[in-house]
C-alpha cells in the first residue's frame, strides 16, 4: 500500500491541475466504497500541494468533501436496496457483518450523531454508511450529517498538509496512530456497553426472581 501511494504522489506531480482535482475527487469518492484505498493521504498531498501554490486549499477541501459525502450515500443507497438481506449468512459474504451488527447498535443508540462524525471514526465509515441505508433513516437528513463531517474532516487533514509542507508523510504517520487509538476506544466502548447490558439482564431477572419468591409468600 505504502508502494501504491508513493507512485500514486508522484504521478499526481506530473499532471495538470485540473486533472489532481479530478483525481482527489475521485479518490476521496472511492475510499468510502472501496476502505483500502488511501484517501485520506491524498487529501494530505492535496493540501502539501496547496501549500506550494500548484493547487487551491479551499478547492482540495470542496472537491474531496464532496468525494466523501458522495461515496457515503452511494454505501447508504446500497444499504437502502439490500436491508436486511445483508445480515443473511448466504449472502453477501464480503461484506464484515459483525461491524455492521455493531453498527446497528450504535445507530439506535445515537442516530444521525453517529453518521456526523463517521469521518473521525477510522475503520468505520463505510460500515456507519451501509447501516444507516439498512434502517432507511431520510436521505435529505443522512446527506446533511454526511457532508458535514467530511467536511470537517477534509479541512482538518487538507489543511495539516498545507502546514507541514514538504514533511506531510508525517501526517500519515499520525493518522496510523489516530486509528489504532479509535479502533482499541470502540472496542473498549462495545465491551462495556456489552458488559452493561448483560448486567442489566442479569439484574432484571434477579428482581423477578425476588418479586416471585415475595408474592409466593
Amino acid at each position: 500500500m505504502i508502494e501504491l501511494l508513493t507512485d500514486l504522489v508522484a504521478w499526481m506531480e506530473s499532471l495538470p491541475p485540473a486533472l489532481m482535482y479530478l483525481l482527489i475527487l475521485a479518490i476521496a469518492y472511492g475510499e468510502n466504497v472501496v476502505p483500502p484505498i488511501p484517501g485520506d493521504m491524498i487529501v494530505v498531498f492535496g493540501g502539501y500541494l496547496a501549500g506550494k501554490a500548484a493547487l487551491s486549499l479551499t478547492g482540495v477541501i470542496a472537491l474531496s468533501a464532496i468525494g466523501g459525502a458522495a461515496g457515503f450515500m452511494t454505501m447508504y443507497y446500497l444499504g437502502r436496496r439490500l436491508g436486511s438481506a445483508i445480515m443473511r449468512p448466504d449472502k453477501y459474504r464480503w461484506l464484515p457483518k459483525d461491524q455492521i451488527a455493531t453498527g446497528q447498535r450504535w445507530l439506535n443508540r445515537w442516530g444521525y450523531g453517529l453518521i456526523a462524525v463517521n469521518r473521525f471514526l477510522s475503520g468505520t465509515r463505510s460500515v456507519i454508511s451501509v447501516v444507516a441505508g439498512m434502517a432507511r433513516m431520510p436521505g435529505r437528513p443522512v446527506l446533511l450529517a454526511s457532508s458535514f463531517s467530511s467536511l470537517i474532516w477534509c479541512a482538518l487533514i487538507a489543511w495539516l498538509g498545507y502546514v507541514v509542507g514538504d514533511n506531510w508523510e508525517v501526517v500519515g504517520e499520525y493518522l496510523a496512530i489516530y486509528g489504532r487509538i479509535i479502533f482499541w476506544l470502540v472496542f473498549a466502548v462495545v465491551v462495556c456497553y456489552a458488559g452493561y447490558r448483560i448486567f442489566r439482564r442479569k439484574k432484571a431477572v434477579a428482581s423477578m426472581i425476588d418479586d416471585q419468591v415475595i408474592d409466593d409468600r
